[in-house]
């Protein structure tokens, strides 16, 4: 008897985010990323308001950015 997996072997590191390179798990890179199961954006480096409407799968999202915005998460309080 011969075991052969169904699971195509994926030379791409999927654990880890694309932008910050923070870990992350196999569920969320499915769930919240690219239809290549890749996470472009994960909880370390954006909100979860961001990462719901797609920034995790690589899309443009009208939620500003934290890295850029001052006064959210991630950026300088507001004044």
């Amino acid at each position: 008897m011969v075991c052969v997996s169904s699971t195509p072997w994926s030379p791409v590191d999927q654990s880890a985010c694309i932008h910050c390179g923070a870990h992350v798990t196999q569920q969320f890179a499915r769930v919240f990323g690219d239809d290549r199961d890749r996470a472009h954006r994960c909880g370390e480096c954006d909100t979860y308001a961001r990462l719901s409407r797609g920034s995790a799968a690589g899309l443009e999202v009208s939620v500003p950015d934290p890295e850029t915005s001052n006064g959210r998460h991630g950026g300088e309080p507001d004044a």
